[in-house]
């Protein structure tokens, strides 16, 4: 299993309804990037989200959140989120909200 498809239909569904989110397969999942930057994403059975460093620490503190690690180095301003986590679709879009809000801080880049 590369990545649970019906999260990332979920995820998809969504996104739908906004504009500037680009879907590319990536990192054995799938992630949507918005204006150029990774936003979120899906891999294995796991929501990936972009929270910032500044609300990195807050969003660990989150039941079914931890250090986004795939590779044996977790990345700093972003974790993964275990499906309980956010089975409710209200869950699923407070993640996804919360990594709009940081990544319409960054600059837009292209791909």
């Amino acid at each position: 299993m590369s990545y649970d498809e019906i999260a990332a239909e979920r995820v998809r569904e969504i996104l739908a309804q906004r504009k500037g989110f680009v879907e590319k397969k990536m990192f054995g999942g799938v992630g949507f990037l918005l204006s150029g930057n990774m936003c979120v994403g899906v891999w294995k059975e796991f929501l990936i989200v972009r929270v910032g460093e500044g609300n990195y620490e807050n969003a660990l503190k989150e039941e079914y959140a931890k250090e986004f690690d795939i590779t044996g180095r977790a990345m700093k301003g972003w974790v993964m989120v275990g499906l309980d986590g956010f089975h409710e679709n209200e869950d699923l879009l407070r993640w996804i909200e919360m990594a709009v809000r940081f990544v319409k801080t960054l600059p837009a880049k292209s791909w």
